[in-house]
Protein backbone atom coordinates (compact mmCIF):
# COMPACT_ATOMS: atom_id res chain seq x y z
CA UNK A 1 0.00 0.00 0.00
CA UNK A 2 1.14 3.49 -1.02
CA UNK A 3 1.90 6.03 1.54
CA UNK A 4 -0.74 8.13 0.15
CA UNK A 5 -3.26 5.61 0.40
CA UNK A 6 -2.54 4.83 3.94
CA UNK A 7 -2.63 8.90 4.68
CA UNK A 8 -6.05 8.65 2.59
CA UNK A 9 -7.36 5.94 4.81
CA UNK A 10 -6.35 7.23 7.62
CA UNK A 11 -8.08 10.71 7.34
CA UNK A 12 -10.95 8.99 5.52
CA UNK A 13 -11.30 12.47 4.26
CA UNK A 14 -13.99 11.58 0.93
CA UNK A 15 -15.09 14.16 -2.19
CA UNK A 16 -18.74 14.18 0.26
CA UNK A 17 -17.27 14.86 3.40
CA UNK A 18 -14.92 17.62 1.47
CA UNK A 19 -18.45 18.97 1.04
CA UNK A 20 -18.99 19.29 4.43
CA UNK A 21 -15.76 21.32 5.48
CA UNK A 22 -16.63 23.53 2.73
CA UNK A 23 -19.81 23.88 3.98
CA UNK A 24 -18.72 24.04 7.44
CA UNK A 25 -16.29 27.21 6.48
CA UNK A 26 -18.98 28.84 4.92
CA UNK A 27 -21.07 28.38 8.03
CA UNK A 28 -18.36 29.99 10.03
CA UNK A 29 -17.95 32.76 7.76
CA UNK A 30 -21.45 33.85 7.78
CA UNK A 31 -21.69 33.42 11.35
CA UNK A 32 -18.26 36.08 11.16
CA UNK A 33 -19.71 38.18 9.20
CA UNK A 34 -23.26 38.31 10.18
CA UNK A 35 -22.96 39.06 13.66
CA UNK A 36 -20.07 41.16 13.52
CA UNK A 37 -22.02 44.35 14.04
CA UNK A 38 -24.25 42.82 16.43
CA UNK A 39 -21.39 41.85 18.56
CA UNK A 40 -19.60 45.49 18.08
CA UNK A 41 -22.76 47.42 18.94
CA UNK A 42 -23.11 45.05 21.72
CA UNK A 43 -19.43 45.58 23.45
CA UNK A 44 -18.17 48.93 23.57
CA UNK A 45 -14.69 50.05 24.79
CA UNK A 46 -13.88 53.19 26.54
CA UNK A 47 -11.00 54.54 28.64
CA UNK A 48 -10.15 50.76 29.45
CA UNK A 49 -13.76 49.64 30.36
CA UNK A 50 -15.83 47.19 29.03
CA UNK A 51 -19.64 48.55 28.57
CA UNK A 52 -22.33 45.43 28.54
CA UNK A 53 -24.99 46.94 26.56
CA UNK A 54 -28.33 45.46 28.25
CA UNK A 55 -30.92 45.65 25.32
CA UNK A 56 -29.14 43.32 23.20
CA UNK A 57 -29.48 40.15 24.81
CA UNK A 58 -31.66 38.25 22.58
CA UNK A 59 -29.10 39.07 19.40
CA UNK A 60 -26.78 37.24 21.87
CA UNK A 61 -28.61 34.63 23.07
CA UNK A 62 -29.54 34.01 18.91
CA UNK A 63 -25.61 33.70 18.31
CA UNK A 64 -25.18 31.64 20.96
CA UNK A 65 -27.85 29.03 19.71
CA UNK A 66 -26.22 29.46 16.19
CA UNK A 67 -22.69 28.52 17.58
CA UNK A 68 -24.14 25.48 19.57
CA UNK A 69 -25.21 24.23 16.73
CA UNK A 70 -22.48 24.89 14.55
CA UNK A 71 -20.17 22.75 16.96
CA UNK A 72 -23.31 19.79 16.70
CA UNK A 73 -22.55 20.19 13.36
CA UNK A 74 -18.22 20.29 13.82
CA UNK A 75 -18.98 16.89 15.76
CA UNK A 76 -21.05 15.26 13.29
CA UNK A 77 -18.08 16.10 10.81
CA UNK A 78 -15.71 14.33 13.08
CA UNK A 79 -17.35 11.26 13.51
CA UNK A 80 -17.59 10.64 9.73
CA UNK A 81 -13.79 11.69 9.28
CA UNK A 82 -13.26 8.88 11.77
CA UNK A 83 -16.15 6.29 11.22
CA UNK A 84 -15.95 4.57 7.94
CA UNK A 85 -12.42 4.10 6.59
CA UNK A 86 -10.64 4.28 9.21
CA UNK A 87 -12.76 1.33 11.21
CA UNK A 88 -11.54 -1.10 8.57
CA UNK A 89 -8.39 0.01 9.26
CA UNK A 90 -8.46 -0.29 12.79
CA UNK A 91 -10.22 -4.19 12.43
CA UNK A 92 -7.39 -5.36 10.27
CA UNK A 93 -4.84 -4.16 12.35
CA UNK A 94 -6.58 -5.46 15.36
CA UNK A 95 -6.85 -8.85 14.18
CA UNK A 96 -3.58 -8.64 12.71
CA UNK A 97 -1.76 -7.71 15.88
CA UNK A 98 -4.00 -9.98 18.10
CA UNK A 99 -2.34 -12.90 15.61
CA UNK A 100 0.94 -11.38 16.64
CA UNK A 101 0.62 -11.62 20.17
CA UNK A 102 -0.95 -15.43 19.73
CA UNK A 103 2.42 -16.54 17.99
CA UNK A 104 4.55 -15.39 20.53
CA UNK A 105 6.59 -17.43 22.84
CA UNK A 106 7.09 -14.83 25.37
CA UNK A 107 6.55 -11.28 26.18
CA UNK A 108 9.63 -9.59 27.71
CA UNK A 109 9.13 -6.50 29.79
CA UNK A 110 12.00 -3.68 29.25
CA UNK A 111 12.76 -1.15 31.57
CA UNK A 112 15.17 1.96 31.41
CA UNK A 113 18.42 1.33 29.44
CA UNK A 114 16.91 -1.67 28.25
CA UNK A 115 15.16 0.08 25.58
CA UNK A 116 17.50 1.74 23.45
CA UNK A 117 18.06 1.84 19.56
CA UNK A 118 20.51 -1.27 19.46
CA UNK A 119 17.70 -3.40 20.03
CA UNK A 120 14.94 -1.67 17.67
CA UNK A 121 18.09 -1.81 15.29
CA UNK A 122 17.85 -6.00 16.33
CA UNK A 123 14.65 -5.94 15.41
CA UNK A 124 14.85 -4.72 11.92
CA UNK A 125 17.43 -7.19 11.29
CA UNK A 126 15.39 -9.61 11.84
CA UNK A 127 11.94 -8.78 10.26
CA UNK A 128 14.35 -8.35 6.97
CA UNK A 129 16.14 -11.92 7.40
CA UNK A 130 12.75 -13.63 7.73
CA UNK A 131 11.39 -11.51 4.91
CA UNK A 132 14.67 -12.37 2.71
CA UNK A 133 14.32 -16.31 3.83
CA UNK A 134 10.37 -16.28 2.83
CA UNK A 135 11.27 -14.68 -0.39
CA UNK A 136 14.30 -17.24 -1.63
CA UNK A 137 11.34 -19.91 -0.75
CA UNK A 138 12.76 -21.17 2.45
CA UNK A 139 10.53 -20.37 5.01
CA UNK A 140 12.58 -22.94 7.61
CA UNK A 141 13.79 -21.89 10.22
CA UNK A 142 17.34 -23.76 11.63
CA UNK A 143 16.53 -24.89 14.94
CA UNK A 144 18.41 -22.55 17.44
CA UNK A 145 17.94 -19.37 14.91
CA UNK A 146 16.86 -15.87 16.34
CA UNK A 147 14.49 -16.09 13.84
CA UNK A 148 12.23 -18.96 15.72
CA UNK A 149 12.01 -16.77 18.36
CA UNK A 150 8.47 -14.76 18.66
CA UNK A 151 9.34 -12.23 21.23
CA UNK A 152 6.87 -9.88 22.14
CA UNK A 153 8.60 -6.44 23.97
CA UNK A 154 6.77 -4.46 26.37
CA UNK A 155 7.74 -0.96 26.89
CA UNK A 156 5.67 0.77 29.61
CA UNK A 157 2.91 1.77 27.22
CA UNK A 158 3.49 0.19 24.28
CA UNK A 159 3.95 -3.36 22.81
CA UNK A 160 6.55 -4.05 20.12
CA UNK A 161 5.87 -7.17 17.66
CA UNK A 162 7.50 -8.32 14.70
CA UNK A 163 5.18 -8.48 11.77
CA UNK A 164 5.33 -10.53 8.69
CA UNK A 165 6.50 -8.25 5.62
CA UNK A 166 9.55 -6.78 7.00
CA UNK A 167 7.48 -4.60 9.63
CA UNK A 168 7.17 -3.68 13.32
CA UNK A 169 4.35 -3.25 14.60
CA UNK A 170 3.63 -0.53 18.13
CA UNK A 171 0.30 -1.08 20.31
CA UNK A 172 -0.10 1.83 22.24
CA UNK A 173 -2.78 1.21 25.41
CA UNK A 174 -3.69 4.18 26.80
CA UNK A 175 -5.34 4.68 29.86
CA UNK A 176 -6.74 7.13 32.95
CA UNK A 177 -7.18 6.83 36.56
CA UNK A 178 -5.72 3.21 36.20
CA UNK A 179 -8.72 2.10 33.80
CA UNK A 180 -7.47 0.94 30.36
CA UNK A 181 -9.28 2.70 27.13
CA UNK A 182 -8.56 2.32 23.24
CA UNK A 183 -5.76 0.52 22.10
CA UNK A 184 -4.08 2.35 19.04
CA UNK A 185 -1.29 0.83 16.32
CA UNK A 186 1.14 2.00 14.12
CA UNK A 187 2.97 0.13 11.51
CA UNK A 188 6.40 0.81 10.72
CA UNK A 189 8.10 -0.39 7.48
CA UNK A 190 11.59 -0.13 5.60
CA UNK A 191 12.89 -1.09 2.13
CA UNK A 192 15.97 -2.82 3.39
CA UNK A 193 17.15 -2.81 7.13
CA UNK A 194 19.89 -0.03 5.71
CA UNK A 195 17.20 2.09 4.58
CA UNK A 196 15.26 4.68 6.77
CA UNK A 197 11.57 3.16 8.48
CA UNK A 198 8.40 5.24 7.35
CA UNK A 199 4.70 4.66 8.87
CA UNK A 200 2.72 1.94 6.13
CA UNK A 201 -0.37 2.52 8.52
CA UNK A 202 -2.10 3.86 12.15
CA UNK A 203 -5.47 3.87 13.92
CA UNK A 204 -3.57 6.80 15.58
CA UNK A 205 -6.21 10.40 15.26
CA UNK A 206 -6.26 12.06 12.54
CA UNK A 207 -6.15 15.40 14.29
CA UNK A 208 -2.85 14.15 16.13
CA UNK A 209 0.44 15.41 14.23
CA UNK A 210 1.74 11.81 13.29
CA UNK A 211 3.16 13.02 10.34
CA UNK A 212 5.48 15.84 11.62
CA UNK A 213 6.84 13.45 14.61
CA UNK A 214 7.31 11.07 11.70
CA UNK A 215 8.94 13.52 9.51
CA UNK A 216 11.33 15.00 12.34
CA UNK A 217 12.15 11.95 14.14
CA UNK A 218 11.68 8.58 12.72
CA UNK A 219 14.60 8.59 10.14
CA UNK A 220 17.07 10.18 12.66
CA UNK A 221 16.18 8.52 15.97
CA UNK A 222 12.76 5.72 15.27
CA UNK A 223 13.20 4.87 19.36
CA UNK A 224 12.66 8.70 20.64
CA UNK A 225 9.63 8.66 17.28
CA UNK A 226 7.90 5.31 19.23
CA UNK A 227 8.21 6.80 22.73
CA UNK A 228 6.78 10.40 21.46
CA UNK A 229 3.93 8.64 19.84
CA UNK A 230 2.93 6.68 22.77
CA UNK A 231 3.31 9.99 25.10
CA UNK A 232 1.09 12.04 22.70
CA UNK A 233 -1.52 9.79 22.93
CA UNK A 234 -1.24 9.24 26.30
CA UNK A 235 -1.29 13.35 27.35
CA UNK A 236 -4.49 13.17 24.53
CA UNK A 237 -6.87 10.61 26.68
CA UNK A 238 -5.56 12.27 30.13
CA UNK A 239 -7.10 16.05 28.28
CA UNK A 240 -10.33 13.94 27.30
CA UNK A 241 -10.95 12.08 29.80
CA UNK A 242 -10.53 14.70 32.92
CA UNK A 243 -13.20 16.89 30.74
CA UNK A 244 -15.56 14.19 30.64
CA UNK A 245 -15.13 13.36 34.34
CA UNK A 246 -15.82 16.98 35.00
CA UNK A 247 -18.87 17.11 33.14
CA UNK A 248 -19.81 14.14 34.70
CA UNK A 249 -19.32 15.07 38.34
CA UNK A 250 -20.36 19.04 37.76
CA UNK A 251 -22.29 19.01 34.96
CA UNK A 252 -25.18 20.92 36.26
CA UNK A 253 -22.49 23.94 37.62
CA UNK A 254 -20.93 24.23 33.48
CA UNK A 255 -22.05 25.44 31.25
CA UNK A 256 -20.76 26.46 27.63
CA UNK A 257 -18.26 23.82 27.27
CA UNK A 258 -16.14 24.02 24.66
CA UNK A 259 -13.01 22.17 23.41
CA UNK A 260 -10.86 21.49 20.40
CA UNK A 261 -10.45 17.86 18.76
CA UNK A 262 -7.15 16.90 20.50
CA UNK A 263 -8.61 19.24 23.97
CA UNK A 264 -5.57 21.51 24.09
CA UNK A 265 -7.51 24.38 23.88
CA UNK A 266 -10.57 24.36 26.51
CA UNK A 267 -13.13 26.42 27.66
CA UNK A 268 -16.29 26.97 29.93
CA UNK A 269 -18.24 28.66 32.08
CA UNK A 270 -18.96 28.37 35.97
CA UNK A 271 -22.07 29.47 37.34
CA UNK A 272 -21.89 31.49 40.08
CA UNK A 273 -24.72 33.13 42.33
CA UNK A 274 -23.23 36.27 42.33
CA UNK A 275 -20.50 36.61 39.52
CA UNK A 276 -19.55 34.52 35.81
CA UNK A 277 -16.65 32.83 35.70
CA UNK A 278 -14.75 31.78 32.05
CA UNK A 279 -12.46 29.36 32.43
CA UNK A 280 -9.84 29.24 29.39
CA UNK A 281 -7.18 26.30 29.28
CA UNK A 282 -4.59 26.52 27.12
CA UNK A 283 -1.70 23.30 25.83
CA UNK A 284 1.61 24.55 24.59
CA UNK A 285 2.28 20.77 23.92
CA UNK A 286 0.15 18.19 22.58
CA UNK A 287 2.26 15.76 25.25
CA UNK A 288 0.81 18.12 27.93
CA UNK A 289 -1.23 16.88 30.73
CA UNK A 290 -1.56 20.46 32.65
CA UNK A 291 -2.17 23.50 30.72
CA UNK A 292 0.63 26.02 29.87
CA UNK A 293 -1.33 28.97 29.66
CA UNK A 294 -4.12 29.33 31.83
CA UNK A 295 -6.88 32.02 32.34
CA UNK A 296 -9.58 32.38 34.94
CA UNK A 297 -12.32 35.71 34.43
CA UNK A 298 -15.22 36.69 36.50
CA UNK A 299 -17.73 39.27 36.05
CA UNK A 300 -21.17 40.06 37.43
CA UNK A 301 -24.31 38.53 35.57
CA UNK A 302 -26.09 41.26 33.72
CA UNK A 303 -29.38 39.92 35.12
CA UNK A 304 -27.90 41.51 38.69
CA UNK A 305 -28.13 45.15 37.84
CA UNK A 306 -32.26 44.84 36.91
CA UNK A 307 -32.32 42.65 39.89
CA UNK A 308 -30.87 42.70 42.63
CA UNK A 309 -31.60 44.88 45.62
CA UNK A 310 -29.17 43.67 47.99
CA UNK A 311 -25.97 46.39 48.91
CA UNK A 312 -23.43 43.72 48.73
CA UNK A 313 -24.84 42.52 45.13
CA UNK A 314 -25.45 46.00 43.83
CA UNK A 315 -21.51 47.22 44.13
CA UNK A 316 -20.74 43.87 42.82
CA UNK A 317 -22.48 44.20 39.45
CA UNK A 318 -21.59 48.07 39.26
CA UNK A 319 -17.97 46.21 38.81
CA UNK A 320 -17.56 46.87 34.80
CA UNK A 321 -13.93 45.22 33.94
CA UNK A 322 -13.76 41.34 34.32
CA UNK A 323 -11.56 40.18 37.09
CA UNK A 324 -8.54 37.55 37.00
CA UNK A 325 -8.97 34.87 39.47
CA UNK A 326 -5.35 34.14 40.72
CA UNK A 327 -6.41 30.87 43.36
CA UNK A 328 -8.26 29.10 40.28
CA UNK A 329 -5.32 30.13 37.89
CA UNK A 330 -2.92 28.24 40.63
CA UNK A 331 -4.74 25.37 40.91
CA UNK A 332 -5.25 24.65 37.20
CA UNK A 333 -1.36 25.11 36.40
CA UNK A 334 -0.91 22.51 38.91
CA UNK A 335 -3.76 19.64 38.86
CA UNK A 336 -5.48 18.22 37.31
CA UNK A 337 -8.86 19.63 36.05
CA UNK A 338 -11.23 17.34 38.26
CA UNK A 339 -9.43 18.36 41.50
CA UNK A 340 -8.78 21.78 40.25
CA UNK A 341 -12.41 22.53 39.90
CA UNK A 342 -13.28 20.95 42.96
CA UNK A 343 -11.11 23.14 44.78
CA UNK A 344 -11.99 26.18 42.65
CA UNK A 345 -15.50 25.57 43.75
CA UNK A 346 -14.91 25.10 47.76
CA UNK A 347 -13.03 28.62 47.54
CA UNK A 348 -14.89 30.89 45.11
CA UNK A 349 -17.26 32.56 47.47
CA UNK A 350 -14.71 33.88 49.59
CA UNK A 351 -12.48 34.74 47.22
CA UNK A 352 -15.48 36.58 45.48
CA UNK A 353 -15.85 38.47 48.01
CA UNK A 354 -12.60 39.42 48.76
CA UNK A 355 -12.02 40.38 45.70
CA UNK A 356 -15.26 42.80 44.75
CA UNK A 357 -16.06 44.07 48.18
Amino acid sequence: MKREDSFHLCTGISVSNFGICVELGLVIMGLFFGELGQLGALWKAKMGEMIVSLDEDIPLDSTRARFTNLLKRHQQLTDRLTRDSDKMIFDRLSKEFEAARASQNQEVCLDGEEWNDGLLATLRERVHMEADKKESGNSGFAPVSHLEERIAYRVGNKVIYCLEGARIGIQYETSFAGETYEIYHCVLESKSFLEKMNVLEHTIPFFLPLRDLENDLLSSNAKKFIDNVGDLLHAYVERREQVRLIKELYGNQIRELYHSLPYHMIEFAIDDCDCKVVVSLRYGNLMCELPTKVRVLAWPMHQLKRQCTSPRLSKLASQAIPVRLSFAEDALRIQSLPEAYAEIVVNMPQEIEQIFL
